[in-house]
């Protein structure tokens, strides 16, 4: 189970890649030893590009507090946070890191820091409290004209998420949330609102925070709200795991690309700015040199990244999907095809760790035919961080997030591969920290290392494959207070 713990901890990074070298991507077994993993820690600022920009990332009911201050309506993370055992250790975002009180302090933390960007999101009840039911809340578009003033004022550039996972509870009661294609238009009028308000300013909008990781959280385990699922992954009191993960995705996705076509018909200024969203982008590598293995972590790949990017490149989901889900996978029209493609600018990755993925289709193992992974929904790929009881990094605060440095060069040479060098952001990338080393803050030797590890397979990723152009990078220390 989740704890508002873990959300205030990682230390995000975000950054911008251009690319003109194309290297197709390749997929290999990692070499679980500290060999494979060694890496020269002295990065250093001389390392990364020109125009290279350092900034910070934080999401709304993660730092904001202020539950029901000035207009604000109860989220969806409000109601599930009330209820027992959804949070393991019971608390809550309403109050956060105060967020909404301090934000000239914490922004000034951050230009202290030499930062020059800020990522944050957009509180969906605190603009519009009820969605088209209700009116906008000026004192909810006041608080955010107030950060993105403060951060021009100190010479940052603001990067605004739109919609990272919460929204008024008002929505789901209604009709469902993203079960439903009226979310789409909600999330519209969510959009315009936004983009009316703060596009005279912000250049850089993403539409919505990693739709496949919220769909599987959500709607698949049921630990996220709207907390649906069904057996195995779950015991909820409704859901079905296998099926409504796509619906979800499919709502968000045709959402994006109607936003996008919005933002650019009638906001997007000629130069410098852009839309789009980032995708949940954990690392497969396979679990043996068994052909198989290696089919299964390209399978993992595309159920998980290109579920959510295939779609909005290409048009339509990845033919590994529609081979393995049949039906179940909902279908866009001619009309919505068209839309669909072409509707990012740039692609936000979110990478925390790397998996060993192993093949369910033709296993003759009892275990592995009979768990999660033996399901069109997990593209039969079996993922776990162990092999032969070893560990395939160092373990985190989080369950599925282990330290794997070379993963973040492998994942960029992934997306890059796949999509055509279409320009790319490590939207965020951290460390969460086990419960063992919450009070060791001051000597924070691990967490050190960890950025110091990834960023140096960044830099060499950059190095390899002649990167060039602007190159933004976002650290988000998420304001401890």
């Amino acid at each position: 189970m989740p704890t508002m713990e873990h959300t205030c901890i990682f230390i995000v990074v975000m950054v911008v890649l251009d690319t003109l070298l194309l290297l197709p991507p390749t997929i290999s077994t990692l070499k679980c030893s500290a060999a494979a993993e060694a890496v020269v820690v002295d990065v250093e600022r001389s390392d990364f590009p020109q125009g290279f920009l350092f900034g910070a990332a934080t999401s709304a009911y993660q730092v904001e507090g202020a539950v029901l201050e000035d207009g604000k309506s109860l989220c969806n993370w409000d109601v599930f946070c009330r209820i027992e055992g959804a949070i393991a250790d019971a608390t809550n975002g309403y109050v956060a890191d105060d967020h909404y009180h301090r934000y000239k302090e914490d922004i000034e933390i951050l230009h202290s820091l030499g930062l020059t960007a800020y990522r944050f999101s957009i509180s969906w009840s605190r603009v519009v409290p009820r969605g088209t039911f209700g009116e906008v809340n000026q004192l909810g578009i006041q608080f955010y004209n107030r950060i993105i003033d403060n951060l021009l004022l100190r010479g940052m550039e603001p990067f605004v998420t739109i919609h990272h996972h919460d929204y008024p509870q008002e929505l789901e009661d209604r009709f469902g949330g993203w079960l439903s294609p009226l979310m789409q238009e909600e999330f519209i009028h969510f959009a315009e609102t936004c983009f009316k308000h703060f596009s005279d300013r912000v250049k850089n909008w993403m539409t919505i925070n990693e739709p496949n990781m919220y769909a599987q959280l959500g709607y698949e385990r049921g630990v996220y709200p709207p907390a649906r699922c069904s057996p195995p992954f779950g015991q909820c009191a409704a859901g079905n795991s296998d099926v409504e993960p796509l619906i979800a995705v499919h709502n968000m996705l045709l959402a994006h690309a109607k936003a996008a076509k919005l933002y650019r018909d009638k906001f997007k200024s000629k130069i410098d700015s852009g839309i789009s969203l980032s995708v949940a982008a954990l690392m497969y590598v396979p679990l043996t040199e068994d052909e198989k293995d290696k089919e299964a972590a390209s399978r993992a790949l595309a159920f998980t990244v290109a579920w959510v990017l295939d779609p909005l490149v290409f048009g339509d989901y990845p033919p590994e999907m529609k081979r393995y889900h049949g039906s179940e996978l909902p279908i866009f029209s001619p009309e919505e095809k068209l839309l669909l493609k072409d509707s990012l600018d740039y692609i936000g990755i979110n990478h925390y760790g790397t998996l060993y993925a192993s093949d369910c289709l033709y296993c003759a193992d009892s275990i592995c035919r009979n768990s999660e992974g033996n399901r069109a929904i997990q593209g039969f790929v079996c993922s776990s961080p162990y092999r032969n009881g070893i560990p395939i990094g160092d373990k985190t605060g989080q369950s599925y997030f282990y330290v794997v440095p070379s993963g973040m060069e492998r994942i960029v040479d992934y997306v890059k591969g796949r999509y055509n060098n279409k320009p790319m952001y490590i939207t965020e990338n951290g460390y969460s920290s086990p419960l063992d080393e919450y009070d060791n803050y001051h000597h924070d030797v691990k967490r050190i290392h960890f950025h110091k590890s990834y960023l140096a397979y960044l830099a060499r990723a950059i190095s390899i494959v002649a990167f060039a152009g602007t190159a933004r990078m976002f650290v988000d220390t998420s304001f401890g207070h």
